[in-house]
Order: C-alpha cells, then sequence, then structure tokens
C-alpha cells in the first residue's frame, strides 16, 4: 500500500466508526412499544424506502450502505408506534435469498444494496453488500438477477483493502 493511499483508507475507517458511534447513540433512544413515529423521523430523519403493509403497518429503511455493514429496518405499527428494530444485514437472511425472488423482495429482506451492477455480456444485474471487514479485506454478498429483475443465484467475494 502506498502512503498515499493511507490517509484515505484512515478517512473511511473514521467515517465508518462515526457512523456506528453516531447509530449506536440513536438506536439506544428508540423505545419498541414506546418510541412514536414522529420521534423516530425526529431522531433517525427520513427513511430512503417506505413500505405499507395490508394492516397499516410501516416497514422503515435506514441503510448504512456503502460504507457500512449494517441495515436497518423499523417496523412502525398502525398506532404509530415503534414495534421493532432490526438490522437485516445477516447471515440468516443472506440465507432466505433464493432463485426466483423478485429484486423488490430482496429490498425488503436486505436493504438497498451498497452496489448495484451491470454485466451485459451475461445480461444480469448484481447487487452487493458489504458483510464483513477484516484487515486487508472486505466481504460482499451478491445477489444475480437477470433481465426480469428474479434472482438467479448468490455468490460472495471479497475484495483487498481496509
Amino acid at each position: 500500500m502506498s502512503i498515499k493511499l493511507l490517509p484515505g483508507a484512515f478517512l473511511s475507517g473514521l467515517v465508518a466508526l462515526a457512523f456506528s458511534a453516531c447509530d449506536a447513540d440513536k438506536l439506544s433512544k428508540l423505545k419498541p412499544g414506546i418510541t412514536s413515529a414522529d420521534e423516530v423521523r425526529q431522531l433517525m430523519g427520513e427513511p430512503s424506502l417506505e413500505w405499507v403493509e395490508t394492516d397499516g403497518t410501516r416497514v422503515w429503511e435506514y441503510p448504512r450502505t456503502p460504507q457500512g455493514i449494517v441495515n436497518y429496518m423499523l417496523v412502525i405499527g398502525p398506532d404509530k408506534v415503534l414495534r421493532e428494530v432490526r438490522q437485516v444485514l445477516t447471515e440468516e437472511n443472506f440465507a432466505k435469498v433464493r432463485p426466483g425472488m423478485s429484486s423488490e423482495e430482496v429490498r425488503y429482506l436486505l436493504g438497498r444494496p451498497a452496489h448495484e451492477l451491470y454485466f451485459s455480456l451475461k445480461q444480469e444485474k448484481v447487487w452487493d453488500w458489504k458483510t464483513k471487514v477484516e484487515p486487508g479485506m472486505t466481504w460482499y454478498f451478491n445477489v444475480h438477477f437477470n433481465n426480469d429483475g428474479v434472482v438467479t443465484r448468490t455468490s460472495a467475494n471479497f475484495t483487498p483493502g481496509p
């Protein structure tokens, strides 16, 4: 690694640390069954996406990608009270991704991907989520879609770096 890259690597590490410290502080203030939807918005900001269930329950997406290794889904009940806070980038959720799922189902399960790439020769779109950072490598979980936005397979890879 050249010396010129060290400040960038150090800066990205600081950004990730600041995100996690900020999230920990905010999340500690959220109390399922007590915190109102308005209080969630004041604390967390606007969600990047919202799903509305048939019973009026709302699921709000708060992604921390591409820098972070977490994505949060906050469940707001029909009574406009926080019901649940989920960190969705888990091995359990990765295992739920199956061929035949739609891109919307994957987004609901894992939240916004870190990257969306299209490979024209393969006629394939790939979404990825950063899952783990170790000294010298960063791991990703990948979901491969056909041109109809349907999952064809999943994979994992790593890249050199901090």
